[in-house]
């Protein structure tokens, strides 16, 4: 219900006070601790209840509650419990707190009122003053439809979610704050594909959970606001033993547009979509104790800015494509891995192998040994400003590795049997530039000579020595200077020409090199 349905003026005055409550309106009455709102219309509440506020309403009725510096306390079940009735808003004025009791112990049951906050049907927060709600027993704020922040302070403090709207939640505007021994911010319809979603258009929204952050069962979609979460503990805690810690998590899709500004330290991965992520605006930090950007299918960069600073791997799924923005990923393990399904059938039976697998996961293949078979996955950078810093290979695909575009570097691993580029079918390079280092114990370069020139040099740097690389009459094609040392270079920049000679040199040492030989 927007703003502009109703007015404050209209409002029908309710004292609170004790156990009870008094007012004018036959639509509000008080009985053995609990106030209830029977009839649609607007009310003002004030004082303080040692009690609930019950909204039975009628099956078209649309309610609205003014609270004004009101203080509820229940000490058995839900403080506001709205169970029939068609909208409610709560517009806050002044300072306000709502916090729940004990709950029976079915309560937490879906169809039960499980929530300091509790309605069972559309439920709208808004005004300009600030409402604290502190759930001891379950979750904070929960709408069992459509649960939507327009605007005002809400400060959530949960033992389970913090907010949660069944069929959607959606912030436009307002501040945010969670605490929450569950998740943060929650969507879980599973029976209506086009609800279960999660959309942050506006405000801010600032977010510590001991379970995911965002969890939406359909699509997480950012496109304003700001937006700060730490589950988990954070990256520093590590991937937890169980549960999930994750910072976004979505079902089907994570979208993100415009410009919000989101960051995310988790000990879980950062960002993860059971399908697809597409990251189309925004500037975007995810620290992770795992995968900071993780789509069982597919992951598209096309404009967001995008920084890992810290990861087991930075980016992975299995068909990536980055073809616009800015992206810094750092990584302990692969900094991009094209690992994962390629199509829709597959990621969900992926996903249904995955939550039905009660096997301890298997441990990592020492220094990137495993199979060679290419299985499909696709990783394409055709534009973009790409840069990895990884202890395991920089770029790895399954299947095939394309650059057609952009700005990528490479900082590889400085030993073991890792390298800057890893792909298990065709490697090519068409366009763009690349300049990558790495150990040389097991350098691989493309697979083809068609197109762009590239030449792989086995030159020894230190940390901080500058790489350049220069044509046969001495211009300088390009340069940059690793943080880490290296006994590789490969380069590839528009002009180049396989079949020519190369001259590439890091600190004081040069050699010259064929473009289109060396490697594998």
């Amino acid at each position: 219900m927007e703003d502009s349905d109703w007015s404050a003026s209209d409002a029908v005055d309710v004292a609170l006070s004790g156990t009870g409550a008094t007012s004018s309106s036959d639509g509000g009455s008080s009985a053995d601790g609990t106030v209830t709102i029977s009839k649609a219309g607007v009310y003002r509440l004030t004082g303080s209840l040692s009690g609930r506020i019950a909204v039975a309403a009628g099956d078209g009725d649309r309610v609205v509650l003014i609270l004004d510096n009101a203080a509820i306390a229940s000490s058995s079940g839900a403080a506001i419990e709205a169970t029939t009735g068609d909208d409610l808003v709560l517009s806050l004025v002044g300072s306000s707190t709502v916090t729940d009791g004990s709950y029976a112990a079915d309560a937490a049951a879906d169809a039960e009122a499980n929530a300091a906050v509790y309605a069972d049907m559309d439920l709208t927060i808004t005004g300009s003053g600030s409402l604290s709600v502190t759930s001891g027993a379950s979750d904070a704020i929960t709408s069992k439809d459509d649960l939507y922040v327009a605007s005002g302070t809400i400060t959530a403090t949960a033992s389970d979610d913090g907010l949660r709207g069944k069929d959607s939640l959606t912030i436009a505007g307002g501040e945010v704050a969670v605490a929450s021994g569950g998740d943060a911010l929650k969507s879980d319809q599973d029976s209506d594909e086009t609800k279960g979603y999660v959309a942050i258009t506006g405000g801010s929204v600032r977010a510590v959970a001991d379970g995911d952050g965002i969890a939406a069962e359909t699509d997480a979609i950012i496109t304003g606001g700001s937006v700060d979460i730490t589950t988990g503990g954070g990256a520093a805690a590590g991937e937890p033993a169980s549960g999930s810690a994750k910072g976004i998590k979505a079902g089907t899709y994570v979208l993100t547009g415009g410009s919000p500004t989101v960051t995310v330290d988790s000990g879980d991965d950062a960002i993860h979509s059971d399908g697809a992520l597409r990251l189309s605006g925004g500037t975007i930090t995810a620290s992770s104790g795992d995968d900071g950007a993780h789509a069982e299918v597919a992951a598209v960069l096309d404009g967001a800015d995008l920084t890992v600073p810290r990861s087991t791997e930075a980016l992975e799924g299995g068909l990536i494509t980055v073809s616009a923005g800015k992206v810094d990923l750092t990584s302990t393990d692969d900094g991009v891995n094209a690992s994962g399904s390629t199509t829709v059938e597959a990621g969900l039976a992926a996903k249904e192998e995955s939550d039905s697998s009660t096997a301890s996961p298997q441990p990592a293949s020492p220094d990137g040994a495993g199979t060679m078979e290419d299985t499909g996955e696709q990783l394409t950078i055709t534009g973009g400003v790409l840069t990895v810093n990884a202890d395991g290979d920089g770029l790895d695909s399954n299947g095939s590795l394309t650059i057609s575009g952009g700005t990528v570097t490479v900082y590889g691993p400085s030993s073991g049997a890792n390298s800057a580029l890893d792909s298990n079918g065709a490697m090519t390079i068409t366009g763009g530039t690349l300049m990558a280092v790495s150990t040389n114990e097991m350098v691989e370069t493309p697979t083809s000579t068609d197109g762009q020139g590239w030449v792989s040099a086995e030159v020894t740097g230190a940390a901080g020595d500058a790489v350049t690389v220069a044509d046969s009459s001495g211009t300088i094609l390009g340069s940059f200077t690793p943080p880490k040392a290296f006994r590789n270079v490969i380069f590839s920049a528009p002009g180049m020409a396989n079949g020519s000679t190369y001259t590439v040199t890091a600190g004081s040492s040069s050699v010259e090199a064929t473009a289109g030989q060396g490697g594998v």
